[in-house]
């Protein structure tokens, strides 16, 4: 045959086919125009050229088709009446189709023809290595289930078959795209066209392994669900034809659980809805195992299981005491709170909040409640909650849904009237994932928790037994509505003496059992005690005062193991044994000045852990009458200092100061402990007193603390924290206290050895504040 034929051919473009050399392929035709190419072709007998349609959507024309194609002969045709038109047809040789045009007669394409010349393959060692590997993976392919027709498996596998046809049968039988194939057709590099049948037909046969490790994975976790499943309902079968009772049947423990509680109706049948849905789910099914769930969390919940409360109140008024130490007022509030339960017989609507600092007896004073009551005691801390759903809980449509703090805590407790505390209440926050605040607002109104409603159970659930007790060191983080539904009862800190008896009963028993120690080996005496509440610890609570106690046990501890005489071991803790112990003293600078100073006034201040003193300094000097703050003072505490700065330029002749003087100098107010931020109107009068002193040269009585807003006109205006701030001040060492007269109703608070220890004075106006620090 020529390689070049200038006779112009028939030829056929295929939609979604290329055809291969020595490739035997059943071919479809319905357009006009193929049928009338291929009549042309067997009236000429002439084999015809088909090559693929760049387009399967485009019209036959000369630019929709490539331009190398494959002749075939035509092995056979039949023709279906009133249908497509079936040809065989097996691929001769490869070329290059030439002048592409219409039959001016017939409507068909018909092209010149050129045999495409293949590149001698140079490198026969790598061609044969080639075919070698390209046979082997597709004898392996076949193996795992590739459908092939076998006129090509004969040939492939004949030994005799030029690399340049192998490599075309293989490309044939390839699931890759038709572009793909016709890039391979268009290569007249034999090697370069054997390599890239190589990496595809490789790549076939990763894909093919793949599948198959997917499908027996599946097949056997199929098999796995379908064996249960079998067995199952062969079981059920065994246990009706036996009779067996419906106790032994696969649910029947939660079932008899389920009945076993006292569930409120509307709750009984949601639970036996949900129970007989789960019995006919299949086991394998995602659902069933969130159903499962669902139903073991109503059956462990303490529905109408409640502890019997028995309230004595001298019983109760003697747990209290022993378990607490003072705290005197707060004992009376709550043994009321415990009287009117009991004629009632009902938790009092009043939801209690325990406030002040840490470490002053908020969660035990909540314990004891629950041991004079004879009533569980369970605890959330919610102290970082952001999330809404730790109280409502989550949706069941969730993955790992659950229910809310609230009702797990009923599930761990197995009661529905215990003491609940919510610690930490006013460090709940929020963020895009709700308010738990006012997911707490249901939880905590009696109008409502009678009837709440957690998400995972999604059925009401009544809380109106529970005694709830929230606790807070600051109440101005807790959001109004929330603390409107709260009564607030301050806990306030413990005097030096308050702490030394709370040392005695308390502390030191338990420290000595931490530590294994007897009360014979290790002993404190009370000047030691002291000397480590005044010099070792500042705070309003007990908790750095324990750990400093543990702290000596520990080393005291130590000691009694590496003593030789174990049997007369006895340390007594003297103030010069804890120095030995703790080492230096860590708060010496907390105390008053050890002399009286110019410019610096000491003022009182009250945080969430207690009240504090608050040295306020001023320095004057050469300028234009300016008024520099540092110190971290917030908003209001710089205004009450340009208040302050107002007054006392105002009346600068009543105190002894020229007002031109102020005019040329500028005075700088620092408040010391600079990286810490302060806040509030109370260091008014601290200030007024600071700047007079400053301008006067006259020095402050070191043993006046004093604490009050002041206004424009020289007011005392009332502030809050009273009992925190004079016991800061009595444990810093101050001996007179300045007050805003309408605050002496707020010394009723305080301990009598205190007040018997100080000297108030009580302020109308900053005049009566003068006369108490620089006489």
């Amino acid at each position: 045959m020529d390689t070049k034929l200038t006779t112009r051919i028939p030829l056929i473009a295929l939609k979604n086919k290329v055809l291969f050399p020595g490739e035997i392929a059943s071919l479809v035709f319905e357009r006009e125009q193929s049928l009338n190419a291929l009549n042309a072709a067997m009236d000429q007998n002439i084999e015809p050229i088909f090559t693929f349609q760049k387009s399967e959507q485009a019209e036959i024309s000369p630019e929709s088709v490539y331009t190398v194609g494959t002749r075939a002969k035509i092995i056979r045709v039949w023709r279906m009446p009133e249908g497509p038109t079936g040809v065989l047809v097996e691929g001769t040789e490869v070329g290059t189709i030439g002048e592409v045009a219409f039959n001016d007669k017939v409507d068909y394409l018909s092209a010149t023809w050129e045999i495409l010349e293949v590149s001698p393959a140079n490198e026969d060692i790598k061609v044969e290595a080639l075919v070698r590997n390209i046979v082997q993976t597709f004898k392996e392919i076949v193996n795992m289930g590739v459908s092939v027709p076998l006129p090509i498996m004969n040939e492939v596998i004949n030994d005799k078959v030029e690399a340049d046809v192998i490599s075309y049968l293989i490309t044939s039988i390839l699931s890759i795209k038709n572009q793909e194939k016709q890039a391979l057709l268009e290569n007249s590099d034999v090697l370069d066209r054997l390599q890239k049948v190589n990496l595809y037909i490789t790549k076939e046969k990763e894909i093919l392994e793949v599948g198959q490790k997917v499908q027996k994975e599946t097949q056997k976790q199929v098999g796995k669900f379908a064996r249960e499943a079998m067995l199952r309902e062969q079981m059920k079968a065994i246990e009706k034809e036996l009779g067996m009772s419906s106790d032994q049947s696969e649910f029947a423990d939660l079932e008899k659980k389920l009945k076993a509680k006292k569930m409120p109706k509307a709750v009984e049948k949601k639970a036996m809805h949900e129970l007989s849905r789960l019995d006919k789910m299949p086991p394998f099914s995602p659902e069933s195992s969130y159903i499962q769930n669902y139903l073991e969390v109503l059956a462990t919940l303490p529905w109408g299981k409640k502890n019997k409360v028995k309230i004595e109140l001298d019983k109760a008024e003697k747990i209290l005491d022993d378990d607490h130490f003072g705290l005197a007022d707060i004992k009376e509030r709550i043994l009321e709170y415990l009287a009117v339960e009991k004629l009632t017989k009902k938790p009092q609507g009043t939801i209690l909040c325990f406030f002040g600092p840490p470490g002053t007896g908020k969660t035990s004073i909540g314990e004891s409640i629950a041991r004079a009551t004879g009533r569980e005691f369970a605890k959330v801390s919610l102290g970082g909650v952001r999330d809404e759903t730790e109280i409502r809980g989550h949706r069941r449509t969730y993955v790992g849904a659950m229910p809310g703090r609230i009702i797990q805590g009923l599930r761990n407790i197995k009661t529905s009237n215990p003491v609940f505390m919510l610690d930490e209440i006013d460090k709940l926050g929020s963020d895009f994932r709700g308010d738990p605040s006012s997911a707490l607002l249901e939880v905590l109104d009696p109008a409502q928790n009678g009837a709440f409603v957690d998400h995972y159970l999604d059925v009401e659930y009544d809380l109106s037994d529970i005694i709830f007790i929230t606790t807070a060191n600051d109440l101005g983080q807790i959001p109004e509505p929330l603390l409107d539904r709260m009564e607030i009862i301050e806990f306030t800190g413990y005097t030096d003496d308050e702490k030394l008896n709370i040392a005695k009963q308390y502390l030191i028993p338990r420290v000595l059992k931490k530590s294994g120690l007897k009360d014979t080996q290790l002993t404190f005496s009370d000047p030691a005690v002291l000397t480590v509440i005044s010099k070792y610890t500042y705070e309003a609570g007990l908790r750095s005062f324990e750990r400093e106690l543990s702290k000596i046990s520990r080393k005291v501890a130590k000691e009694y193991l590496l003593a030789k005489d174990k049997k007369s071991f006895e340390v007594n803790i003297t103030p010069k044994k804890v120095e030995k112990y703790l080492k230096a003293e860590k708060y010496e600078e907390t105390r008053i000045n050890a002399h009286d100073e110019v410019g610096v006034a000491t003022g009182l201040a009250w945080t969430p852990h207690g009240g504090d003193i608050l040295f306020i300094e001023t320095n004057v000097f050469k300028g234009d009458g300016k008024l520099q703050l540092t110190g971290q003072l917030g908003k209001v505490m710089q205004e009450s200092a340009q208040a302050a700065y107002s007054y006392v330029k105002s009346h600068a002749e009543k105190y002894n100061i020229d007002p031109d003087e102020i005019k040329k100098h500028d005075l700088h107010l620092h408040v010391p402990a600079g990286a810490i931020p302060k806040d509030g109107p109370s260091a008014g009068l601290a200030m007024a007193t600071s700047l007079i002193s400053a301008l006067t040269k006259k020095p402050i009585n070191r043993e006046v603390g004093m604490t009050g807003e002041i206004n424009l006109r020289g007011k005392a205006m009332k502030i809050g924290g009273v009992k925190n701030k004079v016991l800061a001040a009595h444990r810093a060492g101050l001996k007179t206290i300045v007050l805003p007269k309408s605050n002496k109703r707020d010394l009723d608070e305080l301990p009598k050895n205190v007040k018997s220890e100080l000297n108030f004075v009580f302020a109308e106006s900053f005049q009566d504040v003068a006369q108490a620090v620089f006489s």
